[in-house]
This record gives structure tokens, sequence and C-alpha cells, in this order.
């Protein structure tokens, strides 16, 4: 669980990233895809649908070398809005894909490739054999 700095009234509360973990902030479509592509190797995903956003959870130190065109690397000195553990729906933020019990961590190699091969595909890039 990351580092609690202010609950909101919603329920939601105010965490530092950068101590537990980083975040990498991806275009909704592009990251659902990613999602999909990374199946159970996929760790928590958080929306904000008033953004048009998700965003995936990796190792501490991530942000730091993260270089994918589209998206952007959340680590110290950022800070996000977490909802309830369980909170699927909107407005607001919500979970895509709910946290683990102790584990929200998708590996930063697997979600780059994923986002990799959505966008080529999103682009007309990859062929049919």
């Amino acid at each position: 669980m990351p580092t609690t700095r202010l609950l909101t009234a919603a329920g939601c509360t105010l965490h530092d990233a950068g101590h537990g973990w980083d975040a990498i902030r991806v275009p909704r479509r592009l990251g659902l895809a990613a999602a999909a592509i990374l199946g159970s190797r996929c760790g928590a995903v958080l929306a904000h649908s008033h953004t048009d956003t998700v965003y995936f959870f990796v190792r501490r130190g991530t942000a730091a070398g993260w270089d994918v065109s589209g998206t952007k690397a959340i680590g110290e000195g950022g800070i996000l809005t977490i909802p309830p553990a369980r909170c699927t729906g909107g407005p607001g933020p919500h979970w895509r894909v709910c946290p683990g019990d102790g584990d929200w961590i998708t590996d930063a190699h697997a979600l780059q490739a994923a986002l990799e091969d959505c966008a080529l595909s999103e682009s007309g890039s990859e062929r049919s054999a």
C-alpha cells in the first residue's frame, strides 16, 4: 500500500509516488489495450475518467529511465489520488484492475512491450501474416 498523504471527501486518498512505487500515465484506450495484452501479468490499473487516462504501478525508480512515447512516468515528487480498494466505477478515480492484497506492480519491461505493440497496431504498422 502506498504512503498516505491525505484522505479526501470521496473516500479517496492522496499518495506520494516514488516511495513504494512509481506510476505510468497512459491514454485510456492504449492503456486498456495494453492491460488486455498483459492479462494476469497486469498489476493494478487506476482510471481517471475526467482525464481519459489510466495509471499502471511499476517498481520504484522506474520513472527515472522511462521513455515511451505518449506516456508519462510519475516518480518521486508526484502525487496520485487513490480510490478505495474495490471502487470500480466513476465518476472520479476508480480501478480498472483492482489492486491485489500486497502487490500492485506491473513489470515495467512487459508494460513497455505491450504499449509498443498496441501503438504499432493503432498506427497500422503491424502487418498480418
